[in-house]
């Protein structure tokens, strides 16, 4: 599988795209997956066990949730959680 990360994600692979073999069947195991192979990019991930809500994850250049299905042969593109920024306008 290959990945292209964004933001604070490449100064944990070292890299812009880096490939992965992939075992699982979703984009959940495809982000744990990563992460094992790529610990520091686990607190940009998840907040503790749960996958972020502002991390965005496409699939061959379409958005995917972490439930749809992903073949080993997939292009991913992980783009970390953003924060800072005041809500108040």
């Amino acid at each position: 599988m290959q990945l292209t990360v964004y933001g604070p994600l490449r100064s944990a692979t070292g890299e812009k795209t880096v490939t992965l073999e992939f075992t699982g069947t979703t984009v959940a195991d495809a982000l744990a997956e990563f992460t094992a192979a790529y610990p520091r990019a686990t607190p940009y991930l998840y907040d503790g066990e749960t996958v972020r809500p502002s991390v965005r994850v496409s699939i061959n250049g379409e958005r995917a949730p972490l439930e749809a299905p992903v073949s080993n042969d997939a292009e991913l593109t992980l783009m970390p959680a953003v924060q800072g920024g005041s809500t108040d306008r």
